[in-house]
């Protein structure tokens, strides 16, 4: 029984230490944002692009602009406030594949605004982009 648990464990430490989930995660939401007409060329395309990214250390490159994230903020925005709450803000990072549903945010208690929306999803970007470009 231990030797599953040890492979169970190497399996784990390996996912984790190179952000596997992470990456699955990200092309999943990014598929599922986009819907392009060929899937897998698309996956390879933007697999192509993080590698390069990687290889010359540029920027991690992120497939939604500005107008999608104002897009989504007005979707998620119904009741036309300006705001969108702490749970609304939270899904839709994870959405974005910008942060797991057992990573810690802070409720500061504010509505988030697009502004800080926009913000927070730059700042995420950057965070991610530079744990992906060290692994």
């Amino acid at each position: 029984m231990e030797a599953g648990g040890s492979r169970e464990r190497e399996a784990r430490n390996y996912l984790e230490k190179h952000q596997i989930m992470e990456l699955l995660k990200y092309l999943t939401s990014v598929l599922l944002f986009i819907r392009p007409e060929k899937p897998r060329e698309y996956l390879i395309a933007i697999l192509e692009k993080l590698r390069i990214a990687k290889a010359t250390g540029v920027a991690f490159p992120f497939f939604m602009d500005h107008s999608n994230i104002a897009a989504m903020f007005d979707m998620m925005d119904s009741s036309k406030k300006g705001t969108i709450s702490f749970v609304q803000y939270k899904e839709a990072l994870k959405t974005l594949g910008l942060c797991t549903a057992d990573e810690v945010l802070k409720d500061d208690g504010h509505a988030i605004t697009l502004d800080k929306f926009k913000s927070e999803v730059k700042t995420m970007r950057w965070i991610i982009s530079k744990r992906l470009n060290t692994t």
